[in-house]
């Protein structure tokens, strides 16, 4: 069968023929892969960055972002059966802290967690794909074409989760979520993970606000906008002056991935706000005024919390939450995949992104 690998000692990526797999344990699950995302994290695996094949190996199978049909199934799995679709979760615990024992490989103490796609485990791009019952998460057939975006959308739900559950325990009129609707949310950086918050957020009711750097008018902005939020262009309006222009803002999620931004971000965030960052900015030095970032922080009862990947539970999450958006935008939905290409152009489509590309999708069904 077909597979996208890449050479680590190379870092060329190329279409390989591997042997097709064939379960081996009564809990594995057989599945033909759909679709697979490129991510930013797939582009800074080919460029050199964080790419770790499994031990012995020289080579990584890429993609972590996936929707699959069940094929076929061990004697032991009950929850799947042959023509079910799927998504597997990406990563797996690291079998000895606390965390990893509970099922939240997402919290891992020890940092020995492995990922598919990314670090000691082939990911998804290929043909057939095999894993263990209980890192697959039912997909509803309705979902088939957005089914997909189940990962990013999964690490929307785990940054969202998170801060509510802080702000819940500490505040009561965040208890009656039926005043999200009385409440302000700013995300920064409207690439995939940032849309898919936006429509987490308004699911929950929360008034939405936007800011990135593209034009009014562009794609991005426009799913925005067909969410009923309110776009601001950072360009032309300063972090600071958003209290002023817009009002109170109580929660802010972070998906620009860039580290003064990040900390601008903190001079926008209302009386007793909450802010989740998501974003990974690589390592700069540059000033700040932490003085006026701390004194906010502090008079204002403000909380903030940094977010990675998700548990299981995001992941279903993440598929209700789809499933909902399917009813009420599936315009947006359609519109957040800007394209989807046949497995051999994926270099291409790594290398050079689209002027406008928000998710490019890989087509395995017909491979």
């Amino acid at each position: 069968m077909k597979a996208i690998a890449l050479n680590i000692q190379t870092q060329k990526l190329s279409i390989e023929e591997i042997p097709e797999p064939k379960i081996q344990k009564e809990t594995e699950v057989k599945l033909k892969m759909l679709e697979v995302g490129i991510c930013g994290t797939d582009r800074e695996e080919v460029a050199g960055g964080r790419a770790f094949p499994p031990a012995g190996e020289n080579t990584l199978i890429l993609g972590h972002e996936s929707v699959a049909e069940v094929v076929e199934v061990g004697q032991a799995v009950r929850t799947f059966k042959k023509g079910d679709l799927a998504v597997i979760t990406v990563r797996r615990g690291c079998g000895s802290c606390a965390p990893c024992k509970s099922g939240r490989s997402d919290f891992c103490y020890t940092g020995n967690y492995t990922e598919r796609g990314i670090k000691g485990r082939h990911g998804f791009h290929a043909e057939y794909v095999i894993d263990e019952e209980q890192y697959l998460v039912k997909v509803p057939p309705e979902l088939k074409l957005y089914g997909v975006l189940t990962e990013p959308m999964s690490v929307v739900e785990k940054a969202i989760d998170e801060i509510l559950t802080i702000q819940q325990a500490r505040l009561p009129d965040w208890r009656d979520t039926t005043l999200y609707k009385n409440k302000k949310a700013l995300v920064a950086g409207l690439g995939p993970i940032g849309l898919l918050a936006c429509i987490a957020l308004r699911l929950r009711g929360f008034q939405l606000f936007g800011m990135d750097i593209v034009d009014t008018g562009t794609p991005r902005t426009k799913i925005l906008q067909e969410l009923g939020g309110t776009y601001i262009d950072a360009r032309t309006t300063k972090t600071s002056d958003i209290p002023t222009k817009f009002g109170q803002i109580d929660l802010i999620l972070e998906a620009a991935g860039v580290a003064r931004v990040e900390f601008d971000l903190f001079s926008a965030l209302g009386i007793n706000g909450g802010y989740v960052l998501t974003g990974v900015p690589p390592t700069s030095s540059f000033e700040i005024n932490g003085g006026h970032i701390v004194h906010d922080f502090v008079m204002k009862n403000q909380v903030a919390l940094g977010s990675v990947n998700a548990g299981k539970n995001h992941w279903e999450m993440a598929v209700r939450d789809l499933t909902l958006a399917t009813t009420k935008w599936k315009g947006s939905l359609q519109a957040l995949i800007t394209s989807h290409i046949s497995p051999d152009k994926i270099l291409e489509a790594i290398e050079h992104p689209g002027k406008d590309e928000i998710k490019t999708v890989v087509n395995w069904s017909a491979a």
